[in-house]
């Protein structure tokens, strides 16, 4: 099993370092993935999920420290909300730097997550830098609740499926999503 669970992670990055798009588990539902500092890589998940690219996608990190290379300014508020959310929660900041332009809201607002699950945190630390994770469908189609019912069209355009965590039936939720203003203010967009 672990020897299964390392060699998608060799695989994973090596695609993620040509510029390719991954289909991998997260904390919550599976997600398209691709280097979050690659306008092309990012650039083609807008395409296989016929998505408008003036609607961004989030990025996970592994590990909170990460987040000051990424965001210019990181209310203190952050922290905590980080460190004591009981479930994936999507933190919505202002001010992305170092990230692909297309990736980037309008407003230069981006949503990272930091993830504790063990593909997705381990993937993270061995590529060392941000992952895309966006659910894998069209674009205005439900969100997939596990890989069973990931459509076919998405899975044919990906260059690399994950093999770990694909049997399971589990129904797991969407992270929550909060904005944070610079100034601290926070905002609840989906709980």
């Amino acid at each position: 099993m672990m020897e299964a669970f390392h060699d998608d992670i060799k695989q994973a990055i090596e695609v993620l370092r040509r510029g390719g798009v991954i289909l991998y588990p997260t904390d919550t539902i599976w997600g398209l993935g691709c280097d979050a500092t690659n306008a092309a890589a990012v650039k083609r998940v807008y395409e296989i999920k016929q998505r408008e690219d003036s609607k961004s996608m989030l990025v996970l990190l592994e590990n909170p420290n990460r987040i000051v290379g990424y965001i210019d300014e990181i209310p203190e508020v952050a922290w905590d909300l980080i460190e004591f959310s009981e479930k994936p929660t999507t933190i919505i900041y202002d001010k992305a730097k170092n990230l692909a332009d297309n990736l980037v809201a309008a407003d230069g607002s981006i949503g990272i997550r930091i993830t504790r699950e063990a593909f997705s945190s381990e993937l993270l630390k061995r590529f060392r830098k941000p992952i895309v994770s966006t659910s894998a469908n069209i674009s205005g189609e439900p969100s997939p609740a596990n890989f069973s019912e990931i459509p076919e069209a998405i899975k044919k355009q990906v260059d690399y499926l994950v093999q770990y965590r694909q049997n399971e039936k589990g129904n797991p939720a969407p992270s929550s999503i909060i904005k944070l203003g610079a100034t601290g203010l926070i905002k609840i967009i989906r709980e």
